[in-house]
């Protein structure tokens, strides 16, 4: 998979299919191989592109504080870079809420945003509470013991998957992690949700409570989006429900591209 220097970092990322762009962008800790089901479906009808966030995975770790910010302008450049002018822009989980400051942040350079369980702001206490020990945690070093977490929740039942994923997610880099995890607390862009036109798919799992009411927020004030819920799924959609996920975002880039 190809390194190349982006915006003063060296990125890894994952680039195959051809047609119009799809951009995954994955939460703290997890990386790019988090949407290898995604990739290897999505790549045969679209050009599908996942990267690791500064500090994540094969990427470099990153001198300057993780921002969505900085992540934006970070996806803008490897657009750049791959003579991509517009794409459509996916995330997951925390990775939704750079979806919305994509689409904000560079509404010409947007074909549409697929949000993932994602959000506009962490607003609710239990949430706030998983997000803050994610930044205990990095920032205490303990990055092997968050990717063991989270890479068991992806793929518990899967040995190889979760060998895979917990391998490549124990490389990030503590204090960029703590630094994303810290961001995603306080961000918040809610009120800007309005100035989003373009279409956004909305995707959650079924048994996901924790993130209905982010749903139903980005539902009632997104004006221009499609919600969707994963029946018997919870919040790792990209890999335990990756067929019916697939399907959704096909059907949406179809008819949107």
């Amino acid at each position: 998979m190809p390194n190349s220097s982006i915006n003063g970092y060296n990125m890894h990322y994952i680039d195959q299919g051809t047609g119009t762009a799809i951009i995954f962008i994955h939460p703290p800790v997890l990386t790019s191989l988090n949407f290898q089901f995604q990739i290897q479906q999505l790549s045969e009808h679209f050009r599908a592109i996942a990267f690791d966030i500064r500090g994540h995975g094969q990427s470099q770790p990153s001198a300057k504080g993780i921002t969505y910010p900085l992540i934006v302008e970070d996806i803008r450049q490897l657009m750049d870079q791959l003579k991509i002018e517009k794409a459509f822009i996916c995330g997951y989980s925390a990775g939704g809420s750079i979806v919305l400051e994509f689409m904000l942040t560079y509404p010409n350079q947007t074909l549409g945003g697929i949000v993932i369980g994602g959000m506009s702001e962490a607003s609710d206490r239990k949430l706030r509470n998983k997000i803050v020990l994610g930044s205990i945690l990095s920032r205490i070093g303990a990055v092997s013991t968050i990717a063991f977490s989270v890479a068991w929740g992806q793929a518990r039942t899967r040995l190889s998957l979760l060998r895979l994923l917990y391998n490549d997610a124990k490389k990030g880099n503590a204090e960029n992690a703590g630094q994303y995890y810290q961001y995603s607390l306080n961000y918040n862009c809610t009120a800007q949700l309005g100035n989003i036109h373009h279409p956004v798919l909305l995707i959650y799992g079924q048994k996901d409570k924790l993130f209905h009411r982010h749903a139903k927020l980005l539902h009632e004030q997104l004006p221009n989006n499609e919600l969707a819920f994963i029946e018997n799924t919870s919040h790792q959609i990209p890999t335990k429900a990756a067929k019916a996920l697939n399907e959704l975002i096909l059907q949406f880039l179809n008819r949107w591209s």
